[in-house]
């Protein structure tokens, strides 16, 4: 099943071309750069700039996959609301020449969204009518208009809150940022007015997966099964790993202002994809013991 995967360089795109790959799915990884991932061979990866239509319609056409996974983006709220134009190229124009290139193939088509389309009041089900707090949000919510709207065969996934392993020469996650603190005797406050459906990596790669053979269609969420703060998942990390608890300090979210709202009760529910995919995540304890291989 020949398969692109935008976005191939972040962490998400680097699970996920490495889990598919292991399913026997020919991974065509596209990011722009250098190729940042050892496991992918310098003959199933193209580097290209996705805001370029020409470069889209070319690398999708010599190709030619029977699915497009559209991962890539611009995905940090703050950057997005200092950067609006580039926002939107990234986000939405690069999401328009990739359905274009794609009804040419009459490829499939997977997009990776996010819980920001949404606003307060979660968890989140897929029928939850939007209402995104910053222009990140609004700008995914945008480019999944588009895809609803380009005739395309799609599928939505909206994560949240991804966590898990390192693989070398990733920036580290919440979870580890929360483990080096702590083993180098460092304080750290975390916020706890603010609640999300943290994800084990692997659970939304397996959830990819099972949108890819089921060929299902329409909008579904992969998310994980408890809803806490930051504050009470790092509690958890510090139980789990035996670490000093006492050094983390709960405060609430206006201890770090932001250029950009955030949702203090967001995260995502996932019936749909209990029922349509499988989809059984794991609970964010375990999550952490697969995190650091324990």
């Amino acid at each position: 099943m020949n398969t692109i995967i935008t976005g191939s360089n972040g962490y998400l795109g680097q699970f996920l071309c490495n889990y598919l790959s292991e399913t026997g799915i020919s991974v065509n990884a596209l990011s722009r750069g250098e190729n940042k991932n050892p496991s992918i061979n310098s003959h199933n990866y193209f580097g290209v700039d996705l805001t370029v239509e020409k470069d889209v319609s070319g690398v999708v056409a010599s190709i030619n996959p029977e699915i497009i996974i559209h991962n890539a983006a611009m995905s940090k709220p703050d950057v997005c609301a200092s950067n609006k134009e580039a926002c939107v190229l990234q986000n939405v124009t690069a999401t328009k020449y990739l359905l274009e290139a794609a009804a040419k193939k009459n490829a499939r088509f997977i997009y990776v969204s996010t819980d920001f389309i949404f606003g307060e009041n979660g968890p989140h089900s897929e029928d939850t009518i939007p209402d995104p707090l910053n222009f990140y949000g609004e700008t995914k919510l945008m480019a999944e208009e588009l895809v609803k709207s380009s005739g395309v065969s799609y599928a939505i996934m909206r994560p949240v809150f991804i966590y898990g392993p390192c693989y070398a020469g990733m920036r580290p996650t919440f979870l580890h940022w929360v483990k080096n603190s702590l083993e180098n005797n460092k304080a750290i406050k975390v916020v706890d007015d603010q609640k999300r459906t943290p994800t084990y990596v692997i659970d939304i790669c397996k959830g990819v997966h099972a949108m890819i053979i089921k060929q299902v269609t329409g909008s579904f969420h992969l998310a994980g099964k408890d809803i806490i703060s930051p504050y009470q998942m790092a509690m958890k990390v510090a139980t789990v790993l035996g670490l000093n608890a006492s050094l983390i300090e709960p405060v609430n979210s206006d201890s770090f202002p932001e250029p950009v709202k955030r949702a203090k009760q967001s995260g995502l529910t996932f019936e749909r994809a209990i029922v349509e995919l499988g989809y059984s995540p794991i609970s964010f304890e375990d999550g952490i013991k697969k995190t650091f291989d324990l």
